[in-house]
């Protein structure tokens, strides 16, 4: 090999080595440009955790009172409502609970008397009163109650009449149940 074939080998060398250097500079803007988006999604991610736990608070309270002063309205020792909020695989997972003196009961297995029933309805007012844009001030259910038992039956038809004229809202239901009847009365014979 000659003197000008190996000047001719080093510039295509220093070609290719130039190139590269190129190429390692915008691998590295790019790296940075990276990092700096990554930084900025963790931040926004952050910032979306912080304002849907906000939410999900304030919806919990909402709810958790509308259910609590229901159950308070018709039962002598009436059981807390709480919604638990548990992160599993990055979704946040919803359980109710009821609570009295301290201890938290599943609602579907330890409470009687209609208790379920009367969540049940409260849970349905909340989600009427929650939506966005409000809805039309309606609740319509079939047998709401045929599981609260008699002696809370008067308190339950007080507990309607009351929350009717407070939030302007009309329940329409259908019920075997002669102690709930109240309000405008339709009797359907079949």
């Amino acid at each position: 090999m000659n003197l000008t074939q190996l000047q001719e080998r080093v510039k295509v060398h220093r070609t290719s080595f130039d190139l590269a250097k190129a190429n390692v500079s915008d691998m590295k803007t790019k790296w940075k440009l990276s990092q700096a988006l990554h930084e900025a999604a963790l931040e926004a991610q952050a910032i979306s955790q912080a304002v849907a736990q906000e939410i999900q608070n304030r919806v919990h309270k909402q709810i958790a009172n509308v259910v609590s002063s229901c159950l308070e309205s018709v039962f002598d020792e009436p059981y807390e409502f709480h919604i638990d909020f548990e992160r599993k695989r990055g979704r946040t997972e919803a359980s109710m609970t009821f609570h009295r003196d301290g201890i938290g009961v599943d609602p579907m297995t330890a409470s009687g008397g209609g208790v379920v029933d009367v969540a049940a309805f409260a849970l349905r007012l909340s989600c009427l009163l929650l939506a966005r844009p409000r809805l039309r001030g309606v609740l319509i259910m079939d047998e709401p109650f045929k599981f609260v038992s008699e002696g809370f039956r008067e308190r339950i038809r007080e507990m309607l009449e009351d929350l009717s004229v407070k939030m302007s809202i009309q329940f329409i239901f259908v019920t075997h149940i002669d102690e709930l009847k109240t309000g405008n009365i339709v009797v359907v014979n079949a």
